[in-house]
């Protein structure tokens, strides 16, 4: 699984006669990260490093985008979006609905 903006990046790729997609996406390491241990020491480490904004999203649970944010640029782009929210809201303790 890939996200919309690496797909993007493998259709250019595609595009300019590299291959085809899984090719691309294998040779170029661009599969989404899913595992949630890796995801889970990450948000945990973001966490740490940075309690003021944890209490913030506990208080005010749309901020969580904060720490999509980082996961997002630590893991390249590719980190599965709906596990990051899902993990951050755990291990902050924030409703899944919020």
């Amino acid at each position: 699984m890939i996200s919309s903006k690496i797909a993007r990046e493998v259709f250019d790729h595609m595009w300019a006669g590299e291959g085809s997609a899984e090719a691309i996406v294998e040779a170029r390491g661009l599969r989404q990260v899913s595992d949630t241990g890796a995801l889970e020491a990450l948000i945990a480490r973001l966490i740490a490093a940075n309690p003021g904004q944890a209490a913030a999203v506990r208080e005010k649970p749309q901020a969580v985008g904060w720490f999509i944010g980082q996961v997002m640029r630590e893991t390249g782009g590719k980190a599965n979006p709906g596990a990051v929210n899902a993990i951050i809201k755990a291990k902050l303790g924030v409703s899944e609905e919020a």
